[in-house]
Parts: C-alpha cells; structure tokens; sequence
C-alpha cells in the first residue's frame, strides 16, 4: 500500500491520543463514528466502526493495558487489545456502559488513571474501574461542564476544567482502593481562559517523579506549577512562566508582518532524551566530524531539560530549555534559550478568526530510535504528521529541513459513495451520504503521500452525477433539474454558476465533449437521459486575469444550455454511462467517423452494448452522434456496465456474479467468470497501460481483483485475461467498499467507509499467472505496467506461438529460418548472453512473399558463405532442421532458460524443433495441408496427457481434409498408435471425417473393427458388431461369433443371424432387439441391431443421442450407404451444421458445407458467421461469441480454397469487398492480439482481393468465375453444374434467406462489422 488516508479527524479537543505500550507506538483517533489505531504515518492496524451511527466525541489510550476508551453522547465504551503475541493485533469491545448525565448531557473528557480506571468528565466527574464489570468508585458533580479534565501519570493528582473557566481544579487524591476513594482540591488561578494543559511524563510507566502541570490560556503566557511547598494551601504552586508572545520578536524591519498568533508545546524529557541520542547516532553514521549543530545540542542535552517550543503562523520558532523543573530553589538559569530560527513551513495559520483555523500538538519519540514526531490536529479535518532530527530541529544556522513531512491524515467524515476522476487521472472526487464532496489531487512523491486534499464542496441537494475538469481546478454537479459549476482552486469550494434545465426521462450520465483546442476556456458537457434524448451546456470557465484591474474582454463563468439532442434509439435503454480514459490522450481529428475516441457506452435491458462518439457542430449549433460500435451480448438485464475509451466493455449479469468481458471493435467475448460462491461484483474501472493494453478492477465487498488483458492463444485454447492481483481491505476496515478508481499511472484508490486507500503498482508475484511467466530474478523493479506489458506486445520469433502460426500460414521455410537461427544462437550461448527477440533475421524477411526470398537469399547464402568461408566450420552450413539439428536445440533447451519463454512454453518450443524436423523429412512427399496436420497432430499427442482437450480440433481435421496425400497422413495416424487403433483413437485424430477414398475408408474401418474385436483377451464379438454391420459383413460376425463358446449369449445370437433379414419378418426380429437392448442401455449394441434391421436413420439417432458420439454417427452413415445418402445429407444438414451455428464454429461448418458438396458455401462459412448462412437461422449461444470462435488460420484455409474450384470461385464472389476487407483486417487485429504483428503486416501487405464479378447478360449464360482471379486459372477445377436451372437457384435448390449478411451503413467502413 502507498499511503492512507484514514478519515476526517474530529474537530474536538480530545479526538487524537497518542501512547507507547508493549513497547508499539500507537495513535488513535476519532473520524465520523469510527476510531482509526494507527502504527505509523501509513500504516493502519485497524479501524472500528461504532454501532451507533452518532458521531464520536473524544478518545483515550491506556499505555499501560493498551485499552482504547471513547465516548459517544452519554455511552461510553472500552475496546481491549487481543492477539499481541500472534501478530494479530486487533481490538475487540470489552465494555459499554452509560454515564449517569442530565437530560441531553454527555461526556466531553476521558482520561486513564492507574489500575485500569477510567476517569470520565462531563456534567460530573466520575471515576470507574473496568478491570471486569464497569463500577463507579467516585464521583462529583460539577459547576461548568467539563472542558479538560487529565489524571497525572501517577493517578495522584487529577486537572480539571470547564468551558471558558479561569480556574484550574487540582483534585489530590487522599487515597487509594475502590472501597473508598476520596479526593480534595484547590485552585489554581489564571487571568484568562485555559487553551491548553499538559501532565509531565515519566520516563517509564513505573517511575515515580515529582508531578508538574503546564497550562496555556488566552493571554498568551505558559504556566509551570509544581508541588513545591507541600505545606502550602494550595497543592501545586507556580514554578515559573514563559510570555509566548515575548519569545518571539518580529526579524523584519516591516511591522506589518508581526503575527500575534502564538503556539506552544512541550516536549518531556524522557522525549528529548531517545531523540538525542538518535541524533547523535545518526550523526555518527554519516561520519561528520566538524557539527556545530550537534555540538549545541549535546550541550544542551547535558542539562536534561523539558523543552518549551514556541511557534508563531509565519514559521518563527522558539525553544527555551526548563532544567530541574519542580525543584524548590529555582535559580534564573533553570529556564535558558536553545534555539531562535525562522523559515519553519508547518502550515500554521496567521489568524484564529474561524473555529476550523485552531490546531492541537501532540509529540512523541519511539524508544526503538527514529526522530522526534510531531502531530498537528488542524481543526479543520486533518493531521499533519512531521518527523524531525532535534539536530536539524534546534540547528541555529538557517535551514528549511527541520520538519519533514511524512503524512497527511485526512478523508471524509461519512461514507463514501461515490469516486469520479478526471481523464488523466491526477484529480478525483470523492463523494458520501450526506453529499458532502472532496477533491483530491494525486502527485507521484518520492516516498511520500501522493494524495493531497484540494477542496471541500459543500452541498446541500442530491447529486446524481459529477464530471471533473481542467485537472481538478473545476467540477460539474448534475442535480436532477439544474447544473452547478463549482471552483474547487481553494479549499472551500465556490459555486461560479448554475443552468436549470428540463429534459425527457432521467438523466443517466454527465460527459464531457471532446474539444479542439486542449485546456481552453470554454467546455461543453452533455447529460443523456433513459429516453436517449439530452442537453448539452456550454461552461465558460473564469479566465486568469493579467492584473486585478482588467476586467474588459473576459466573459465571467456561466454555464449556458447549447442544444438539446434526440439519438433516437427506440428500444429501452437500461443505461449510459461515459467510458473509463484508457490509452494515449484523444486525438480531435475533425472528422466524425468510427476512428474517433468513444465517449460513452450504451447498453440495453436485452444486453445490446453501444458506444458512442460525439461531434460539436458550431455553426449549426448542436451536436452530431455516431455509433460506433455494437454488440449483442445476449446478457438480459446486466446489472452493471463499464466500457473503456480504447473498446473494451465490461458486463456483469442481472444477479451480479457473472463477468463478461468484451471487444466490442470485434464484438468478441474474451472472458466470462462466475463468481456465485464468493462475492457479488460492486464495480467495475478500467485502465491501460502506454502501450495501450488493458486491465480491469473488478471491485468487490471487500476486495478488488485486477484482471489484466493476455495475448490469445488459439493453439492451447489459453485465456484472454488473467488475475494479476487482488487488494483485501477486511484487515484495514469492517467497513465494505463503497468505491475505486484509477488515479495516474497505475495507482488504484479504494473508498471504504470514511477512508481512502492508495493502492501502488507493484504486482503480487505469486499469482499463477506471474509464477508462469517466470520473471528473472532482478524482478524487483517490475510494476503492473510491466509485467501487463510482458504478458501482450509482439513475441519473439522463436516463440512457439509464433512459430505455430507460420505454420498454419504456410512459411515452412520462415519456420526452418527461425529455427536454423536458433540452433546457431544456442550452440555458443553462455548464461547471461542476450538473446535477439528476431534472432538476428531482418523484419523484411517476415513480409516479403516467399517466391522472392529465396532467389535473394541463396545468393546471399552464398556470398556470406565465400567471404567467411576461412573461419566457418563445416557444421555451420546449416540449412534445414534435420533430426541431428533438432536433437542439437532440444539438449540446449534443456539446459538453458530462454528469455521471454516461461517453462511451459520451452517444453511446448521442444516439441514444435522435434516435430518440425519428422516433417521435414517427409517434406517431398506431402503438401502444406498435410505438414500442417502432421505438425499439430504430432504436438496434439504430445500435449495430450497436459491438456484437457480430448480430440482434435475441426481446424486440423479441415488440414488434412483438403490435403492431397492422405496415405501418408493415414500411415502416420495409424503407426502413432502403433497399428492397433481403436474407435477412440480415430476419433481422437478424426480420421474417419478426412478420409476422402471411399475404398480406403472402409478399409480403415474393418481395421478398427478387427481391433475392436481383439481389444480385450476374451474377444468379445459384441464389441466389433456395430462396425461388421455397418461393412455389411454379417457373415464375418457369425464367424467370430462361433468362435464366443464362453459367451452366454451365443447360441441365440448364432441362431439369429443365421436368417435372412432382406425378409421383412426378421428385419421385425432385429428391431425388437434392438429395442429390448436399449432398455438394458446397451446403446452401442442396439445400434448394431438397428444397422442390422437395415435402419441406418435409427442406428444414427441412437449413436448421436445415447452415445453422444457425433464422429461415430457420420463415419458409420458414410461406410454404410456412401458419400451421397440421404442419411448423411440429412444428418449433415440437421445435426452438424446447426450444432456449428450454436457454437461459432467455421472449421465445422466449412467442412459440413464442402461434404455436402455446397462449396460455394463452404467458403463463405470461413468469413460469415455460421447462423447466418442456415435456412432456419440458429440463435447463437454465449460461447459462439468467444474470441476462441475466431482463427487467423481461417484466412489461410479461405484464401486456398477460394481458388480451388469453380464452384468456391463463385461462394467468394458473394462475398463483397467491403466484407472480405473487414474480414482481413479483423483478422490483423488477433495477429496483433496473439503477438504475431509481424503476420499482420505480412497479411495486409500480401493480400490478394479477387477482382470484381464481371457483369452478365440476361439472355446470356453464367459468367466464368476464372475471370476474377488475378493470375493464370487454369488449376481451377470445373465443378459447377450444367446451366439448366434457372438463374435465382442456388446449387442445392433453395433460396438463401435474404438476411444472409446485411449491408452496414457507408459510414462505419471498418469497425461496425458485426462478426
């Protein structure tokens, strides 16, 4: 945590106490109706919320028990330490009792005696002991209620006074013992009002020393008395007196700046003496020889003195020492002269002429060393706390480091509802119940608070909303009818102006409108209400004058109605709420288009987001919207919404436990979690780091979880967003969260209760996602933005990621580079030598299309080669990845840690060398397709055991679907499972949904039938029985059947299949098997039973419902009736490509659409989303919008099939350019996202757009779609049917639904697509 701010002190005389016991400093004070126990100047131990809501009125620490007392009106209560020793140090209630006071009375003073008493003033004094039950063993009543009333540190002697009294009481104990205590008194007279008295302290609770009372009142003088004559009437006599304004005389030659003003507070002995002795040790340290300062103050140190500091409001200080106080000749040097310096800066005030101007001193010095502490209580809500060398302090050459500051103690004296910043986050707002608003500045100290209050804004009306301006210096109020300016420069803010207005529906939000000119003297600020209608106001701010006298020329503040606005939404809009600053600063480009910066956010009761930018139109006088993004995501009633300016939204679900998290550029769910079990979700903020990468806090009753954003990763199916971080306030406060905010650079501010909590940048380095990263060991200085940072941005070229993608995007050559560059890196890498993220490859090398390289290369190859060819070694001639190399780079990965590789990721990074090296022997004999189905079959197997995917992807099987050497594909499947593959291993590496040959499809499926049969060592006929049938090979069936003699089912079974079933009474018989089989829930027998009987749709239903085996039932309809069965087509048409619908998934649907011979449409699968394409259009569900449904490798599988043949020529001519350019773009933008920017730039640098669809004749036949390709076609595959339908008839006999894919409006060219 970088700083506290633990709620507005009390403006009362005993709200601060501060004391040492069990050797801990403590400070307490009152705030509101809570009482704060601090340990240091940021340190809270804990803070206790009174059940009363009435606010507390003055508190007392006990140095002796660590009890804490504190009064409210009559009731007082008395909280004990617990759990010192287990380093759990909190406060629980011990006690609560009530005074015995008249009608309406309470207690004003609290003071700890010896023994647990407690001394409690008021109407009376009384006087209990709560070592158990509370009792009263004295009490008194009073003249004048109570203003002071302190026992001495002995408990010998009691000081009390009334409100405006010149009289001191001095009560003197007579004895001691509950069963009777008595006291006496006498008086103690002074000229005015007492301000101020002081008990002198002993050295140590235990020690016994002579008592002496020090008061201030009103004529300025200080007062010793002492017990020196003890025979005298009265108990304590006058010592001696300091004249405090006397001590300070003015310097300056101008009497004016003399302040009358005078403050004062001793500092005990015991005090004086711990913070010498720091000083001198500090001194010692740093070795100064030659220290006048020290010298002086050994000096006086030697005198053992109290100290006496007088200060006056212009930073004038004196010090005067008191030696052998209380003695009873006092000789004139008893009182001497230690210091007389100016230049102090303490903030005090020059005049007392407000009630909020007075201020109280309490210091103290920790035994444990450190200097002298100084609190100041301004009575105006805060506490100063100071730290100072006595040195430095009491140095009498001038110097303006004698106190330092080291806290400011302050916040809000009830609880904080709300906390709105300004865009860059250096001035927040911090508002409660009572509506009383703070703001706050943020500075980045080195080492001290960086929250500083500015101004407090007093209002009485609600406020429904506020916007903060011009860095903090002014701020918006939206009350329900009017708008207020306020000035927030000074500390009581001032109201500049006012504007009423009326307006359809409830106001939702206040925005500020982005300006042209930065920083100028006019804003606009709009409000948008439910009914989507809004004002938009224009303030015009007060202006720096050159002198006071010029008043010409400048406007004075107003806040004047510019234009009313209608965005005509007709649907119910639930909310609008205005971005959260995220990324670089707006830029105003003049234009109104989908570039420009979001302002607000939008979303409806059915869950639409929107957002929204804004235009002012001057001449015309009004302001012109445009939408500029939108996305359904089928959350009804979201409870709560954030977006961000650089679009990313945030949505919770109507019972608050579910978090959505969404591009909404790209309308892609990223994240979803449920939080049911743990919490509800309060709020939610966002922020970004300068490279623009986004985290999120999600707030909750107690917490606040930063999720930070992390590259996406579609071959390990990884997160998009991870936890870095989690801030817990339930040890700081009881109180749950009513607010957070991002101030600047990356600091969170928490408001909880009466207090604020800066929380720093620093990340929590156990987080799992963290330990993954394994950061190097210097981490220290890693902070959020960083390690934000590590987890997005490009990779290295030598990432597996990376080299996956090449892959996929056909750069086997790029990937053999890379690799090739490893292996030289690695073989001389000793620990400590930086690595090259592009392992010394130049950029242009990623881009440039890969016919150009290789001329280029090889020549250079060859040059580089002769010219160094007197050093190389014969190893260096490197050219491929061959088994030896990757034998070579997988020792080296062993042993050696890679930067910006976790663990995970150089064993994944192992696996991607070996299987490119088993591929690149193949190379000759396989296509693309085919290497890429081997590589990440090969890495599938591999990370089987790891990960918790159970088959592999549609996008591989689309590989090997479309590749051209499947008998290798299929000899590689089958050798991996070491020729004894069973039905789950198919299925595992889908290989009955790529088979193109028909023979050698049942082939591989009367394989799977003989292993089927041989699985177990009893050989059971049952298990192969549905493969047999579904060959059509009852005979070989009855064959293994004959051979089951252990089988109870035999003899049946033979003598059943022994008969024909082309007769219509045996197909019955194999029915009512069936039937009877599927009550015993043998599914997969059944199935057989219905293949027997010859109903291939029945088997299907049973396969796809009870065995919910999808791959099953399409490999089972294709080996029994073909590739063109009715079956099929239906199964394919009513199963495979809905399911694809409701999950987003394109590699199903493309597959579907090419086995269905719609190649046209299999095309158009990869770039539309699948529900728009089906007759009867799905409703997509919730995960068919997450990021995952996307690929960058649908690009590639959509340029290759595109130009496939005639019929897939003709599917891409529907798609329009404006589509596909989206759709490359899109496709850009998750490169960027996935860390492979490079392939981004290599994407829209390299792509090819079909040329326009020629125009055709009515009377004329189809056009040749060859003519839209740019380079020669005669490798296209004629494909298309006779012309004999008529035109409007789609190959497959339909019309496409006429929502096929809907026209955005012309002005959202890039973003508004809604993919």
């Amino acid at each position: 945590m970088r700083a506290v701010l633990p709620g507005k002190p009390r403006a009362k005389l005993q709200a601060v106490c501060t004391g040492c016991w069990d050797s801990r400093r403590l400070i307490v004070y009152i705030t509101g109706n809570a009482l704060v126990v601090l340990s240091g100047p940021n340190t809270i131990l804990q803070t206790i919320y009174d059940d009363d809501e009435a606010e507390l009125e003055t508190i007392a620490i006990d140095e002796l028990s660590g009890k804490i007392a504190t009064c409210t009106g009559p009731n007082v209560r008395v909280y004990k330490p617990y759990g010192q020793g287990e380093d759990a140090l909190k406060w629980a209630l011990q006690h609560s009792f009530s005074i015995d006071e008249p009608a309406g009375g309470s207690a004003t003073t609290l003071s700890w005696g010896v023994a647990e008493e407690l001394l409690v003033g008021g109407a009376c004094l009384t006087l209990y002991s709560t070592l158990d039950t509370p009792t009263i063993i004295w009490r008194k009543e009073l003249a004048n209620e109570t203003k002071f009333a302190n026992f001495s540190y002995d408990s010998a002697y009691i000081a009390s006074t009334g409100k405006y009294d010149r009289l001191v009481k001095i009560w003197r104990r007579l004895s001691f013992g509950s069963d009777d205590t008595r006291f006496d008194f006498s008086y103690l007279l002074h000229p005015a009002t007492i301000t101020s008295m002081h008990w002198r302290r002993p050295f140590h609770a235990d020690q016994t020393i002579d008592n002496v009372l020090y008061t201030i009142c009103a004529d300025n003088v200080l007062r010793i008395w002492a017990a020196t004559d003890p025979h005298g009437l009265q108990l304590l006599q006058l010592w001696a007196q300091i004249d405090l304004k006397e001590s300070i005389q003015p310097r300056s030659l101008v009497q004016a700046e003399a302040s009358n003003v005078r403050f004062a507070f001793i500092i005990d002995s015991r005090d004086f003496t711990h913070a010498t002795e720091h000083a001198v040790q500090s001194r010692a340290a740093k070795g100064d020889k030659e220290d006048h300062a020290l010298s002086h103050l050994i000096e006086v140190a030697n005198r053992s003195p109290e100290i006496c500091v007088v200060l006056d409001g212009l930073g004038n200080m004196s010090a005067w020492g008191l030696e052998n106080v209380g003695c009873k000749a006092r000789q004139t040097t008893n009182i001497f002269n230690v210091a007389h310096v100016d230049g102090l800066e303490v903030g005090l005030p020059s005049d007392l002429s407000d009630n909020f101007k007075y201020v109280q001193f309490y210091n103290y010095c920790n035994n444990d060393g450190g200097g002298l502490n100084l609190l100041i209580h301004h009575f105006d809500g805060k506490i100063e706390v100071f730290e100072s060398n006595v040195a430095d302090l009491f140095d009498p050459s001038p110097r303006s480091d004698r106190f330092v500051s080291k806290a400011t103690w302050t916040g809000h004296a009830s609880t904080i509802r709300k906390i709105i910043r300004n865009v860059s986050g250096r001035a927040i707002v911090s508002r409660t119940n009572g509506n009383e608003g703070i703001l706050w500045k943020h500075m980045d100290l080195a080492g001290g608070t960086s929250v500083f209050r500015q101004s407090i804004i007093q209002e009485k009306e609600y406020i429904h909303r506020i916007c903060v301006m011009r860095k903090g210096n002014y701020v918006m109020y939206l009350h329900s009818n009017r708008i207020a300016l306020w000035d927030t420069r000074a500390l009581e803010a001032r109201l500049l102006a006012n504007c009423n207005f009326s307006v359809e529906g409830k106001p939702l939000c206040i925005l500020m409108l982005p300006e042209i000119s930065k920083g100028g003297p006019v804003a606009h600020v709009a409000t948008i209400t439910s009914k989507m209608k809004g004002v938009v106001w224009e303030v015009q701010l007060p202006q720096r004058r050159a002198s006071a006298t010029e008043l010409n020329g400048y406007p004075e503040p107003s806040v004047r109605e510019f234009c009313q606005f209608d965005l005509g939404l007709t649907e119910d809009v639930s909310y609008v709420l205005p971005v959260d600053p995220a990324g670089s600063p707006p830029v105003i480009s003049g234009f109104l288009d989908t570039f420009a910066r979001d302002i607000a956010i939008s979303y409806t009761h059915s869950g639409i987001l929107r957002s929204w930018t804004a235009r002012i139109d001057f001449k015309a006088r009004k302001v012109d919207w445009l939408e500029t993004c939108s996305v359904d995501t089928g959350i009804h009633e979201p409870a709560l919404a954030s977006g961000s300016s650089i679009r990313k939204a945030a949505l919770v679900n109507s019972t608050r436990s579910e978090l959505t998290i969404w591009d909404v550029r790209g309308a892609q769910l990223e994240y979803a979690q449920d939080f049911e079990s743990q919490d509800t979700i309060k709020d939610l903020d966002w922020t970004s780091t300068p490279d623009d990468q986004s985290i999120l806090a999600v707030g909750f009753q107690f917490r606040v979880v930063l999720l930070a954003q992390m590259r996406y990763d579609y071959l390990n199916k990884g997160p998009a967003w991870a936890a870095i971080r989690e801030f817990n306030i339930r040890d700081l406060t009881p109180h749950p969260i009513g607010d957070s905010a991002w101030l600047g650079g990356g600091n969170l501010i928490i408001g909880a209760g009466n207090q604020l909590f800066i929380f720093d940048k620093a990340v929590d380095n156990s987080a799992p996602v963290l330990t993954s990263l394994s950061l190097p060991r210097k981490s220290t200085s890693m902070d959020l933005f960083d390690v934000v940072s590590r987890l997005n941005g490009p990779l290295p070229v030598y990432h597996p990621q990376f080299l996956g993608q090449c892959t996929l995007a056909g750069k086997t050559t790029l990937v053999q580079k890379v690799l090739v560059a490893l292996y030289k890196v690695l073989k001389y890498y000793v620990e400590g030598d930086v690595v090259d993220s592009h392992l010394g490859i130049e950029s242009e090398e990623f881009y440039t299309p890969t016919d150009s390289i290789s001329s280029s290369s090889v020549a250079a190859s060859k040059i580089s080669k002769s010219s160094f060819g007197n050093f190389s070694d014969d190893e260096e001639d490197v050219e491929s990845v061959t088994e030896e190399v990757a034998i070579a780079i997988n020792e080296k990965l062993t042993k050696i840690a890679m930067p910006q590789l976790s663990r995970q990721e150089q064993i994944h990074l192992a696996d991607i060398v070996e299987c490119v090296a088993i591929v690149e022997k193949q190379r000759r004999s396989m296509d693309d397709n085919a290497a890429r189905f081997m590589l990440f079959f090969r890495q599938y197997a591999l990370h089987r055991g790891r990960s918790n995917e159970v088959n592999l992807s549609w996008r591989e099987i689309n590989w090997a679907y479309h590749s051209n050497s499947q008998d290798i594909l299929t000899d590689m499947v089958s050798h991996h499972f070491h020729g004894k593959m069973l039905w789950e291993h198919a299925r595992e590496s889908g290989i009955f949904m790529w088979m193109t040959d028909a023979n050698a499809l049942r082939a591989q499926f009367e394989n799977i039938a003989r292993n089927e049969y041989t699985k177990s060592d009893m050989k059971n006929p049952v298990d192969c029985s549905l493969f047999y049938f579904a060959l059509k090979k009852k005979a070989v069936l009855q064959g293994l059947w004959r051979m089951a003699a252990w089988n109870r089912e035999q003899s049946a079974t033979i003598r059943l299949l022994a008969n024909n079933f082309n007769d219509k009474k045996w197909k019955t018989a194999a029915l009512k098997n069936a039937y009877a089989l599927m009550g015993k829930h043998r599914h997969e027998y059944a199935a057989a039973f219905f293949l027997l009987a010859d109903c291939l749709k029945d088997a299907v239903n049973v396969i796809l419902n009870q065995l919910k085996d999808l791959q099953l039932a399409i490999a089972v309809t294709r080996v029994y009736e073909g590739e063109r069965g009715p079956v099929l087509k239906e199964l394919l048409q009513d199963k495979v490509l809905p399911l694809a619908a409701q999950e987003g998934n394109r590699w199903l649907a493309s597959w579907a659409f090419w086995m269905l011979h719609r190649r046209d449409m299999s095309v158009r699968a990869l770039i539309s989303p699948v529900y728009t394409l089906l007759e009867t259009p799905q409703s997509p569900n919730l995960q068919s919008k997450l990021f995952l449904t996307d690929d960058p490798a649908l690009i590639i599988l959509y340029s290759q099939l595109r130009q496939m043949t005639l019929q897939t020529l003709r599917g891409a001519s529907r798609v329009t350019p404006k589509v596909e350019w989206a759709f490359v773009l899109h496709n850009a933008r998750l490169y960027d996202r996935m860390g492979c920017d490079l392939l981004a730039l290599d994407l829209v640098r390299n792509w090819e757009f079909l040329l326009p669809a020629p125009t055709i004749f009515k009377n004329l036949e189809h056009p040749d779609p060859r003519q839209m390709l740019r380079r020669r076609s005669s490798l296209v595959v004629a494909d298309l049917p006779m012309p004999k339908l008529p035109l409007d008839m789609k190959s497959g006999g339909h019309k496409p639904p006429p929502s096929v894919f809907e026209e955005p409006e012309s002005s959202s060219l890039l973003d508004s697509f809604g993919f």
